[in-house]
């Protein structure tokens, strides 16, 4: 019966926290930094105040719609493997909508996929699945904010009104400690430090410079295993006589912590031997304070015939 009592405590707790600590409406999450118009909206799910915001891109900037009471996983976040009850830090993806039929009553009225482990937690080792987004079981109303086994769980009803706004493989969800809120300068002054950076690195290799281009990955992308990654790209970009990159789309965000950034785009890419058209995602790290690339992964969109041949 105590369990239960603490349990219930926590709760009313971090529901009363909500009243007090509203954000100031005139702040914005320094996590989402820039949304790509395909991103109508976005989720962050703050896992120290139990708060599932809702936000609406508005010209890229995101806008507060609602929040929501949530549980995360009984042994709190930072996942690293299968069944440690803990719920993964990070930007996710909507990977699926599941529907209400065919699912167990544990998941409510539906459920929501994310895609972890994502490409950075793969390559930190990150182990386990099933990370969803989800209901609450039909006799259930009251629940502590941590006791799911490290899904993001909401009240049914709640569930049934971010269905509305969900869109999956657009959708992006992003799980942090705490959410930064800021004055809009400040927000606009990472976002701007984040773009610059982007914009360098598009430029530098435009330039043809491989050394400066090289500058903006990490250590770990370039010597060591590294190495022959970062030779080959040097010998392809000495090649050409001339690059063309075009970004468009980009969305940005910062880890949890501020210390890793992840942006995604499209990329169109020509040059005198090649024309491309990808979809790029980066995750930056602050190395001696600047921004570095420390995983780069590259999707093509294959191009109609017809824009081939130009």
């Amino acid at each position: 019966p105590n369990q239960s009592l603490n349990d219930l405590r926590d709760e009313a707790r971090v529901r009363l926290m909500r009243y007090i600590d509203q954000p100031d409406p005139d702040f914005l999450p320094r996590q989402i930094l820039q949304l790509a118009p395909s991103q109508k909206y976005a989720l962050l799910a703050d896992t120290s105040r139990a708060r599932l915001y809702l936000f609406e891109n508005v010209d890229g900037v995101p806008r507060l719609k609602s929040d929501y009471y949530m549980t995360i996983g009984k042994n709190g976040t930072d996942k690293r493997k299968e069944g440690d009850k803990r719920t993964p830090m990070g930007v996710y993806q909507i990977a699926e909508q599941l529907p209400r039929a065919g699912l167990a009553d544990l998941y409510g009225d539906g459920a929501f996929p994310l895609n972890y482990p994502n490409e950075w937690d793969q390559s930190q080792k990150r182990g386990g699945h099933g990370i969803w987004l989800h209901g609450v079981p039909s006799n259930t109303y009251s629940r502590p904010p941590r006791s799911s086994d490290g899904c993001v769980v909401v009240a049914n009803p709640d569930l049934k009104e971010l269905s509305r706004w969900i869109k999956v493989g657009s959708t992006p969800v992003i799980i942090t400690d705490r959410t930064d809120w800021v004055a809009r300068e400040n927000w606009e002054q990472s976002r701007d430090e984040l773009l610059m950076q982007l914009n360098t690195w598009k430029t530098d290799w435009e330039a043809r410079d491989p050394d400066q281009f090289l500058h903006h990955y990490s250590n770990a992308m370039t010597s060591g295993g590294g190495a022959a990654w970062a030779k080959e790209k040097r010998r392809n970009i000495l090649e050409k006589d001339w690059i063309r990159v075009t970004l468009s789309d980009v969305s940005l965000f910062l880890y949890p912590g501020g210390e890793m950034a992840y942006t995604e785009f499209t990329q169109r890419y020509s040059s005198d031997k090649l024309s491309s058209l990808s979809s790029k995602r980066l995750y930056w790290r602050q190395e001696k304070g600047a921004w570095r690339i420390a995983l780069e992964k590259t999707q093509d969109i294959p191009i109609s015939a017809n824009l081939a041949q130009r």
